[in-house]
């Protein structure tokens, strides 16, 4: 003779499929969006910022600006006019002044400042103009 039982959880969640509370969910008839990854201790912090958005402030500053520093040429060509990348490579001069004098949260960073004149050049180059 075999015996069945149904835990509470299970009751719970065989009445809520009953009342249809589970029809017509995001993704229903869709694979796992993981599905035949390798798994990943880290899945759910993973999820949570991806589905809040939150990657922009999870990193501390000072890394943040490692990367952006790294991306420099990136953003400067993203600019229209030399004085914006002055006022751009300016700004990140300041910040990474901060960072080396410990005035920004994370991991200490010995980054030197950019060359202004180095980064217009750049620019200019890769927009194919010579002068101004």
């Amino acid at each position: 003779m075999a015996y069945w039982y149904e835990s509470s959880i299970d009751r719970q969640l065989r009445e809520a499929t009953e009342r249809g509370e589970f029809d017509n969910l995001p993704g229903l008839g869709k694979p796992l969006s993981d599905h035949g990854r390798e798994y990943d201790d880290d899945w759910w912090v993973k999820e949570w910022l991806e589905r809040e958005g939150a990657t922009a402030g999870v990193i501390p500053p000072t890394l943040a600006l490692r990367r952006e520093v790294e991306d420099l040429a990136e953003r400067v060509d993203r600019l229209r006019t030399e004085s914006e990348v002055r006022g751009y490579v300016a700004e990140v001069n300041e910040r990474l002044r901060k960072a080396r004098l410990g005035m920004m949260d994370g991991p200490p960073t010995v980054l030197p400042p950019r060359d202004v004149d180095a980064e217009v050049a750049g620019w200019r180059e890769r927009r194919g103009q010579d002068k101004p």
